[in-house]
Parts: C-alpha cells; structure tokens; sequence
C-alpha cells in the first residue's frame, strides 16, 4: 500500500471536531438541558409517578378535597357550603386535566429533551473523543511502520525486519481502518442530526398546543359548571338588599315592597309617629349599621330597634340613598324636574301626576307606599315637627337624582330645590295621586308591639339613639342659611311650611334649620291656608 495513500492528514482528524454541526450540536445539547429542567419545575405532580398517584399528589386535587369537605360541613342549608361544593368538584376536575397534561408533556416533551440532552448528543460527542484516540493509535502504528520501514536496508536480518515491518504494516492498517469507520460512523450521526433539527424544534412546539389544549379543557370544565354556580346563586334568597337594585331585590326575595322599605315603616308606625325631628336627627352610627345589617340577612329579630326610631329612620334613608337607581327612576329625572318648574300650582300637580303614572310598576308600588306613610306622618307634625316641606328637604334628595352628578353633597345641592318642589305637593295630596288605602303590613310578617309608656318631656326630645354614646350630627342634606347667623344652644329656632310661593325658589330650602343640641328646643310656626286637591285628571 502506498504511503502517501495510507497517510491521513492529523489537521483532517482535527477539522472533524470543529465542523458547524459539532458547535451547534453542543449548544442544542446545553439549551435543552436547560428547558427540560426548567419545564421539569412548571409541573406540579411527581415525575415518572403513575397517574393515579400523580393526581392524589396534585395541590388542585388537595383544594378540592378541601373544599368538598367543608361543603359537607356546611350542608345544603348554607349558600357557602353549596358554593364549596360545587366549585370543589370543578377543582377536582380541573386536577383530573392537569394530571393528563403533564403526563402527556413528561411523554411527548420531557422524556425526548432528555433523551437529546442526555444520550444522544452526548453519545455523539463521545466518539468525537474516541475518533481523536483512535487517529492517535494510527499515529503511533505509522511511527512505528516509518521507523521500521528505514532501517530494513540496514539490518543484518534482513527476512526478520522484512517481517516485523509486514507486522507493523497490518497493525497500521487496521488502526486506520478502525479511524476510517469511526470517523464515518461520527459523520453519519452529525449529519443525522443536522437533518431532524426540525424534528427536535418540534418539540417546543407541541409543548405549546399541547398548553393551548389543556387550558382549552380546563376552560370548558370551567364554563360546564358556571351556569350551576349561577343558578345556586340566584336561588339563594339571602342576599343583601342595600344596594341591590329595586328589581333585583323584589324578584329574588319574592315581595311586592322591599323588606327595608316596609320593616322600617311598621317599626315607626309602632313607635316613631311622634318623635320630634325623624328623619332629620342623626341615629347612632352602631346602632344603624347593626339594623342595616340585620335587615340585610332578613332577619325577623328587630325588637330592639323599636325603641330607637331615629335608627329606623336612617336605615330608611340609607336604604332609598344606596339604590343604584333612585326610587323615582334616571329616566323620568327630567320629567320630574320640568314638572316642579311649572308656575301654576294646578298644572304642576297634573305635571307631577303625570311623571308619576310614568314610574316602572315595582318603583310606582314602592314610591306610592312611601308617600302613604309619610302623609300619615305629617299628619301628626304638631307633635313630630314633620310637616310635608320638612319631610321633602330630608328625604327627597333620597329619592330623586341626576345620573351624572357625583357626590352625594352635589347631589344634594344640585335636586334640593327641584325636589321639595316635587315631594311635598305629593305628600300634602297623597290621597289624589294614590286614593287607594295602603295595607302597610303587606307581607304579614309584622306584629304589633305592646305600646310602652309614654315617656315624659325631657326623654321625649332625648332621642333613643343619643342613649348609647355616639354622638349626633345635623342632617347631611340641610344646613344655616348664609345670611342668617349660627343660633347658639337655647334658642329658639323656628321651622315653618313653605308657601306655594317659595316653593318655586332656590330660597325656598334653606327655610328649614335642623336642631340636633338637647338644649335647643323646636317650634314650628302657624302654617299658611292649605291648598285643596284637585280633581284627578280624566
């Protein structure tokens, strides 16, 4: 065999090794170790664990079971309990869809990235090493075969070097054979894998659909059970009535008045009728947050807040001013306000009647059983000093006000005038605009209280919700006219019935001042003529 043919060059072994392909293959090789480790921590269950034990292992599954158990605990009769279990079987089968979806990425994507990762390209790189020892034996063996090959023409045995090079020759021979072999077999793989790049680039990518297809399963587990959510929800009729929309709170709970509406009214029949100032003294602010609440969850324990009527009269408020929607509706706010600026006195009354027959069935309900009792209010205002305009400036920005305006105070300042405007015509004639008698107790849940003792005069101006220590303030929608000075405690302040006259005007509310001091006592001066209603309109 010709030297020159058997001679393989050491730069060619050496180039072997710093092909593109071998670069490239040892960055993939790092990179996915990397994503298989960081992919391996995105899991929640145990890798190479069977599913069944993979699921129990699972945090959704642990929340779900939570959850159903106290669900169990809870029982039907708790909208709580319901909630847990219904949305604890969600859980489980949110659980039951994670544990799929990683045992498919352990099979589809982690065990092929460890195999890249951590067999392949590193079995590949190992004959790159053996490649370099194998060349390095050839080399050795052609040394050998050279040295031997120079000195045969000096050898005294001349048949034993002869032979000894033929030796030498063949041992070289077979290390290049076994260079040669290496070095293809090496080739075959790098080219091998420099043609299924795309193959491992794949993986990534059904790493994402496989992603895209587990949220879609989840999602649609999720979606199954919300119209069971929904439906146990609407079911439940325990639900707050403050600020909840008129509507919303009748449907559900199943009345033709709302609950705080006429709890509130039959505890002031019983109780409230003389109280000098309701509605525009200040009840104690645990006191009314504590009856808010318990009319909130529909409770049938009020015995105690009889003996605060000033507590009833807030939560009544409160109940009227926290509607999304005021009692006398957005949509008729216009209506209501053209009607008040109506000069004359008779076709305002037909424009209020008007706007009023206009009202939504369950507002026109709620609205006609709210003017009923604050006329039989007013019937007794020598004694409560609530005459109709008093009861109009208290309550009337409760019950009307524009979509657009935003605090409560602009509120206020912005409907005050057009307000008494309305609600006082309509208390004073609440027997024209609604002849029909009222049935206040219209749910029979109600029952008369045995009447206490009159207290005497000095109890009667102390107000029951003065007794537990929080202090009063003014009525938030009243206060001293600018032009008149703040009276100081014991003097007198008179209130009076605005006429027809100054009912028109901006003036027309800061007619009344609210009393809120012990030492300052209330009278009210001798009111005008009152009109006569007149005849409804055919």
């Amino acid at each position: 065999m010709d030297i020159q043919y058997i001679y393989l060059n050491e730069t060619e072994m050496q180039n072997i090794g710093t092909t593109t392909i071998e670069r490239r293959m040892e960055l993939v090789r790092l990179v996915s170790h990397n994503a298989h480790k960081r992919l391996v921590t995105c899991l929640q269950g145990h890798i190479g664990t069977e599913a069944e034990k993979r699921h129990k292992k699972l945090p959704l599954t642990a929340l779900s079971q939570a959850m159903q158990d106290g669900g169990s605990q809870l029982g039907e009769e708790s909208l709580i309990g319901k909630m847990m279990d219904v949305c604890g079987e969600a859980e489980s089968r949110l659980a039951s869809e994670l544990m799929q979806h990683e045992v498919q990425l352990e099979r589809d994507i982690l065990e092929p990235l460890n195999q890249l990762a951590e067999v392949d390209i590193p079995n590949i790189l190992r004959q790159r090493k053996q490649l370099a020892k194998l060349v390095l034996d050839y080399d050795s063996a052609r040394a050998r075969w050279l040295q031997a090959s120079k000195s045969i023409h000096f050898s005294t045995n001349y048949q034993a070097t002869a032979a000894k090079v033929e030796t030498l020759k063949d041992e070289m021979d077979e290390a290049l054979n076994k260079v040669e072999m290496c070095k293809d077999q090496l080739s075959a793989d790098m080219y091998n894998f420099s043609s299924k790049e795309g193959d491992y680039a794949r993986y990534y990518v059904i790493l994402v659909e496989a992603q895209a297809d587990y949220h879609r399963r989840s999602l649609a587990a999720l979606e199954g059970v919300l119209p069971t959510i929904q439906a146990q929800n609407d079911s439940w009729m325990e639900k707050p009535a403050y600020g909840t929309a008129l509507e919303e709170h009748l449907k559900r709970s199943n009345r033709e008045i709302a609950l705080p509406l006429e709890a509130c009214v039959m505890m002031l029949l019983e109780t409230g009728m003389k109280e000098e100032g309701l509605f525009r003294i200040a009840a104690g602010a645990s006191k009314l947050k504590k009856l808010k609440a318990a009319l909130d969850c529909s409770t049938s324990q009020l015995e105690e807040f009889y003996s605060d009527p000033h507590a009833v009269a807030g939560a009544l408020k409160s109940y009227l001013r926290e509607l999304p929607e005021p009692l006398l509706t957005f949509s008729l706010y216009d209506e209501w306000t053209q009607a008040s600026n109506v000069s004359d006195p008779d076709r305002r009354l037909q424009a209020l009647w008007v706007a009023c027959d206009g009202l939504p069935k369950n507002h026109k309900a709620n609205f006609r059983y709210l003017v009923k009792f604050l006329a039989k209010l007013a019937q007794d205002s020598e004694v409560n000093k609530m005459t109709p305009s008093n009861i109009a400036i208290v309550l009337g920005p409760n019950l009307l006000w524009s979509k657009t305006e935003g605090t409560l105070a602009e509120m206020a300042a912005a409907t005050s005038v057009h307000v008494v405007a309305i609600i006082e015509p309509i208390i004073q004639h609440a027997d024209w605009f609604f002849p029909d008698d009222v049935d206040f107790n219209v749910s029979g849940m109600f029952v008369a209280m045995t009447p206490e003792p009159d207290p005497g005069p000095f109890e009667r101006r102390r107000p029951g919700s003065l007794v537990d220590g929080d202090t009063p303030r003014k009525d938030r929608y009243l206060s001293y006219p600018r032009s008149s000075p703040r009276p100081s405690p014991g003097f007198s302040i008179h209130a009076r019935t605005l006429t027809r006259q100054e009912s028109r005007g901006a003036a027309a509310v800061s007619a009344l001042y609210v009393v809120a001091d012990e030492s300052i006592t209330v009278k009210e001066t001798p009111a005008g003529e009152q009109e006569q209603p007149i005849p409804l309109p055919s």
